[in-house]
């Protein structure tokens, strides 16, 4: 069964490259595009902690420059290596934009990595792939990083 859609969410951090690399892999089967989504999440910059001047909207969009940025260089190389790509920017909460798009997309497959946080901290943050891998209509191939110790 060839996957056509293979979504990839990333935050530009560790562990999208692990999940790229098995999405390649799966893109390998067949004639696959590589959608690659970064969801920008509304926070909140009081002005008391030093973001005084800065308005929401310069903030807004000082992230979406960069988040453009890093976009690009991924479709680039991706492009290079002969993949299809589509690129997409999107606000709001990553988990609940992760599932929309892959509804909205026709996405086969989600590839996602998850950092393996203790207990404590998904209790607190949870966690953006326990979302979609509950939300999602789709199957979601979920990759453990494993969190770097401070030694």
């Amino acid at each position: 069964m060839p996957f056509k859609n293979i979504l990839i969410p990333t935050d530009f951090f560790e562990g999208f490259e692990v999940a790229l690399e098995y999405a390649k892999k799966i893109a390998e089967c067949g004639n696959s595009t590589l959608h690659i989504l970064h969801v920008i999440e509304p926070s909140l910059y009081p002005s008391d902690m030093g973001f005084g001047h800065l308005s929401y909207v310069d903030i807004e969009k000082e992230l979406m420059n960069s988040s453009k940025s890093e976009i690009e260089k991924i479709e680039q190389s991706l492009s290079a290596e002969n993949y299809k790509v589509k690129t997409t920017i999107l606000f709001g909460r990553a988990s609940d934009q992760i599932v929309e798009y892959a509804k909205n997309n026709n996405i086969d497959i989600i590839c996602i990595t998850t950092t393996g946080r203790s207990s404590f901290d998904r209790f607190i943050f949870g966690s953006t792939t326990e979302k979609v891998l509950r939300k999602a209509e789709c199957p979601v191939l979920s990759i453990k990083i494993p969190v770097k110790s401070n030694d």
